[in-house]
């Protein structure tokens, strides 16, 4: 009869145990980047992508002047700009559909990259009219 309290106490651990399981299975880490957020990632990049320009030639002209901002950084911003657009109707075009290393993640985002050519955000830059915070 000892052995019935251990046998409770071990039952009632292995339930709360795979209850936590199971809620963990539920809501996976990659579950926030779904189709509907490659879709809406697409979306805006093909709407804003175009920002790319202006953010990249305020960058460069603080890092490097006024005339490599117009050249370089101009040409810059432009390519960035048209990659901006084209991977936007990529992913809208392919959004029901995991691509990249079977996810829903950017394409464009490689954080393993020890140079800073294409280091592009998940989506596209705010200008200085726009904010994300309400004061």
């Amino acid at each position: 009869m000892k052995s019935f309290p251990s046998l409770l106490i071990a039952a009632i651990a292995f339930t709360l145990l795979g209850s936590i399981a199971w809620a963990d299975i539920q809501n996976p880490p990659m579950m926030d980047m779904g189709p509907t957020r490659k879709l809406s990632r697409g979306f805006a990049n093909i709407l804003w992508g175009w920002s790319e320009l202006p953010q990249t030639l305020c960058i460069i002209n603080e890092t490097e002047g006024n005339s490599a901002s117009w050249s370089y950084g101009f040409i810059k911003g432009f390519g960035r700009s048209l990659f901006r657009f084209g991977v936007g109707w990529y992913e809208v075009i392919t959004f029901p559909a995991p691509c990249y290393k079977s996810s829903y993640r950017p394409a464009y985002i490689n954080v393993s990259t020890p140079w800073k050519q294409f280091d592009f955000q998940e989506f596209p830059p705010e200008l200085g009219w726009e904010t994300r915070y309400t004061y």
